[in-house]
């Protein structure tokens, strides 16, 4: 649904098909009926002006994308009846984006941006280099779910609160058994991401457990490059001769990771 976090466009967006599509908490099968909250009754009844009898696309991340009919309206809640599934649950690929997070507007097209391109999961990271220490939860989870809403998602990524790189990393043998870091290192040479990518790809295939980590514009500092060139689990990789800002390091590194990695 399209909230008031893009304070340039308030004009609603509509995924390719051309239906309304909603994300609601609530479980989805045959003949149940949904009572939507206010927000997305406003975005309904007013914004798009739909009204009883009127169908649109539902899904909750957990049980696939349903067709539903509003069958009442009030001034403050509708409700829906689900009648069938027009498309199955699909699971995201198991890649992780942790990244350092930037200003306001450019952290809300990283969340955006890395939801239709597929993240399992999206975490902020706190590096000794992060300007901004402060992310609101709220906002981030809202730019993920109209990402989803918008682009014919019928999952929707993790989003996990701010966390210290340091805290992560000294629990992470521990939380996330297995799955490999690949860090953004500015320090590395340019031109070998390719390779590196296409060779954790013959190892294991497609399908293996990432997480993708990119640091802040002023990059990594010493101690935290040291520590994660030290770690086996953990891989560096270079994003090119040029210097990026860091919400394009992190769309660009996604991208790479899931075209070799992902399910491209």
């Amino acid at each position: 649904m399209p909230t008031d976090l893009d304070d340039d466009d308030d004009t609603p967006l509509h995924c390719a098909t051309g239906k309304t599509r909603l994300h609601v908490e609530a479980d989805l099968a045959a003949n149940a009926d949904i009572m939507l909250e206010k927000d997305q009754t406003h975005y309904l009844l007013n914004v798009l002006r739909m009204g009883t009898g009127d169908r649109v696309l539902l899904f909750n991340g957990r049980d696939g994308e349903w067709v539903a009919e509003i069958v009442e309206t009030a001034k403050k809640s509708c409700r829906l009846h689900v009648s069938e599934r027009t498309r199955p649950h699909m699971e995201l690929p198991d890649i992780w984006l942790l990244f350092a997070p930037v200003k306001k507007a450019r952290l809300d097209f990283i969340a955006q941006k890395a939801t239709e391109m597929g993240a399992g999961l999206i975490q902020p990271v706190i590096t000794r280099r992060t300007i901004v220490s402060r992310v609101k939860d709220a906002r981030l989870q809202a730019n993920v779910i109209e990402a989803a809403e918008q682009c014919g998602l019928v999952a929707v990524p993790q989003v996990r609160e701010a966390e210290k790189l340091d805290a992560i990393l000294d629990r992470w043998t521990e939380q996330a058994p297995g799955r490999r870091i690949l860090f953004c290192d500015e320090g590395a040479a340019p031109g070998g991401a390719l390779a590196i990518l296409e060779g954790l790809a013959k190892e294991g295939g497609r399908g293996q457990s990432f997480a993708l980590l990119v640091g802040p514009e002023g990059g990594f500092d010493e101690g935290e490059r040291a520590r994660l060139h030290a770690r086996k689990d953990t891989v560096a990789l270079s994003l090119g001769p040029r210097i990026m800002r860091a919400d394009t390091a992190a769309i660009a590194a996604l991208a790479a990771v899931q075209l070799v990695l992902g399910d491209w």
